[in-house]
């Protein structure tokens, strides 16, 4: 396992699913993890990830919100003095069909997904200037290129998240700091376990590898992409999902 001791982290939408898996990678490569959720789950999830003796912290943060996000980025930096790993993994889905797809839809998704980019990165991204080092690993989607029925907001709002990441590349390379991107494929999460069996039997089926992808698995893309032994991947997205190769 790649290891990054000692290494500050905030987690984004960390409470429960994909998040939840990446912080326990974290953890177990020894970093310091703030995990970031506007649910109160992310203390339980917190609390239970500490409990296995590792270092990580709840923030109750609204990630479209800049006083929120702001706030939390002090009390990180009043407490450790640098953020080295910044992973933008909150996200949403409002699906529907698009003519059905109310403006209020469209919106949720666009501001979670797309919008609290520009809200979070914007506050982190100063202190890893300073420190000359920094790590920024966002979340796609498959879907961002293959699309998917009743997903025009979610698929929209991960393709921006690629655009985001490969400009964002190229401006902040000169300070040390990479930005990538990770498309998670079809993972076992809360959403797929309330589908039914056969749906997904179905998917798997599609899959070159015969299984479902675990938080766990993306946790460890995350963390290579996080690592220093990366430092040269920048501007990618890399498309974590057994196989299914993009349309």
């Amino acid at each position: 396992m790649f290891r990054i001791d000692g290494q500050v982290a905030i987690i984004t939408g960390g409470a429960r699913g994909i998040g939840a898996g990446v912080c326990e990678v974290f953890c177990k490569a020894g970093a310091k993890v703030y995990l970031w959720d506007i649910l109160d789950q992310g203390q339980e999830t917190a609390e239970r990830i500490a409990a296995e003796g590792h270092n990580i912290s709840y923030q109750k943060v609204d990630v479209t919100s800049k006083s929120s996000v702001e706030q939390a980025v002090q009390e990180i930096i009043d407490k450790e003095e640098r953020i080295d790993i910044l992973i933008n993994n909150a996200g949403v889905i409002r699906d529907r069909s698009f003519m059905k797809m109310t403006e209020d839809e469209w919106n949720m998704v666009m501001n979670v997904n797309v919008n609290s980019l520009y809200v979070v990165t914007k506050a982190v991204l100063p202190y890893m200037i300073k420190g000359g080092y920094g790590r920024i690993v966002s979340a796609s989607s498959v879907n961002s290129v293959n699309g998917a029925f009743g997903q025009t907001n979610y698929a929209a709002s991960k393709a921006a998240i690629s655009g985001f990441t490969r400009s964002l590349a190229r401006e902040v390379g000169k300070h040390g700091i990479t930005a990538n991107a990770v498309a998670p494929g079809f993972i076992r999460t809360d959403m797929t376990d309330s589908m039914p069996e056969e749906v997904i039997q179905a998917g798997i089926r599609a899959i070159p590898v015969k299984r479902i992808g675990t938080p766990e698995d993306m946790g460890y893309a995350y963390l290579y992409l996080a690592s220093k032994e990366a430092g040269f991947i920048s501007g990618i997205t890399l498309h974590a999902n057994g196989g299914v190769l993009p349309l």
